[in-house]
This record gives structure tokens, C-alpha cells and sequence, in this order.
């Protein structure tokens, strides 16, 4: 089995400045101030509309990302209903396949601190692995033989929020009572999108207590999300 820390992927088509510009307009239209709209983006516009809770007008964009994450987060992620999701699917994934490398790839719990916890951790994923492998090898399908695959496992899931479910999300996921593996991945893009987006993330507070060295890492794309070199 092959253990990976947990990433995020996000396009850099994603994190274009103009969609608060297009944000700006759309939001002016309520007050017919289309004609004070300058060449650049006002922020103090859209600070005074959010902070009367006024956040319907920044539906109008979205931001899609690509988390690799274990399956437990992944049920947390999917929780949020406004969104879109496209996730690596146990059913039909085979990973006993060559393409897998005959084994599964699972996101390391970086909790586990103590030697014999983590210990306790791999063997329970080695026997997972290895009923696994054995169920399909006696003619399993992988729908069937996934009901011994471990939370940890590895999966990547696509996701598109607006930014109005962006702020939901990170207000949520970035507080001290989120599961550690979820402020993992919640903090850094909280900390991206609040560097390319301050007026509307600026605001959210976030659990600065939370070790940086454990980090996911937050990765550049392509709209492929493949990684820029």
C-alpha cells in the first residue's frame, strides 16, 4: 500500500481577479450604480453589501478545486449541498489492476503521533489491502469487494462552490471543532482564496493554532489540474 499526504489542486484560470470586477457589476445592477463602476475593482462596494448579509450577489461566481483526501473528508466535503462533485469512485476504480500498481493509496493520518497507534493504523490497512486484493482475485466484483476498503483511502474529488458556499464552507471547516484532517485542506485554501480574494474572504477567522507544518499542500494547476512546472 502506498501512504501520500492529502493536496489541493486549484487552476490558475480559477483564481482570476475579473470575477470580482464581474461580481462589482452584477451586484450594481440592485442599485442601478452601473455608472460608477471604474476601470478597477471597488472593494469597499462589496464589503458594505456583505457586511448588511447581503451575500446572494456573490453567487454569480464559482471556484472549482480538486481535493485529495481520504474518504472520510470526502463524506464531510459532500455534506455541503450547494455545490457540484465528481469523485473517484470505488465501483468502479479496480485496484488490483496494474494501472494501481495492485495495491490502494491511503491519505496518512497525521494525528497519529504515537508509534504504536500508527502501527495499529497500517496493519488494520495492510489486512484491509489484502482482503481486498483477494476478493477480487476470487472473482469480486470491485462494488463488492469495496466494503473493506478503510476510511483512509485515498480519493480525489472534484469540487464547485460559489463563493457565497465558498464562505459557508470555510467558516465551518476552518474552525477548531472541524476534523484535523479537514482543517488540513480547509486552512491553506482558506489562506489562498483570502490572498486573491480578501474582500471576500478576509473576514473568516480560522484556527491559528493548527500546526502549519501539517499543511496540505496547496498546488497551482492547469484547468486540467495538472500541476505547473
Amino acid at each position: 500500500m502506498i501512504i501520500i499526504k492529502p493536496q489541493v489542486l486549484v487552476p490558475r484560470e480559477e483564481l482570476d481577479e475579473n470575477k470580482l470586477i464581474r461580481l462589482e457589476r452584477c451586484a450594481r445592477i440592485c442599485y442601478k450604480s452601473e455608472d460608477r463602476m471604474g476601470d478597477t475593482f471597488n472593494p469597499r462596494f462589496l464589503q458594505s453589501i456583505l457586511s448588511r448579509g447581503h451575500e446572494s450577489v456573490i453567487e454569480h461566481e464559482k471556484v472549482t478545486v480538486l481535493f485529495v483526501v481520504d474518504r472520510g473528508i470526502s463524506h464531510e466535503i459532500v455534506r455541503h449541498r450547494i455545490g457540484s462533485y465528481s469523485q473517484e469512485s470505488t465501483r468502479y476504480c479496480n485496484y488490483s489492476q496494474d494501472k494501481f500498481g495492485r495495491e490502494i493509496t491511503l491519505i496518512e493520518p497525521f494525528f497519529l503521533q504515537d508509534q504504536e497507534r500508527y502501527a495499529l493504523w497500517q496493519q488494520a490497512c495492510q489486512a484491509a489491502e489484502d482482503c481486498y486484493i483477494k476478493m477480487l482475485d476470487k472473482g469480486c466484483s470491485p462494488q463488492e469487494a469495496r466494503s473493506v476498503l478503510p476510511n483512509s483511502l485515498k480519493t480525489e474529488l472534484a469540487v464547485t462552490f460559489n463563493m457565497r458556499e465558498w464562505r459557508h464552507f470555510f467558516q465551518l471547516r476552518c474552525a477548531v471543532p472541524a476534523h484535523p484532517q479537514m482543517r488540513q485542506v480547509a486552512i491553506p485554501l482558506l489562506l489562498l482564496f483570502q490572498e486573491k480574494f480578501p474582500v471576500l474572504f478576509n473576514d473568516i477567522p480560522f484556527d491559528d493554532s493548527f500546526p502549519e507544518e501539517h499543511y496540505a499542500q496547496i498546488i497551482i494547476s492547469d484547468d486540467q489540474f495538472r500541476p505547473e512546472q
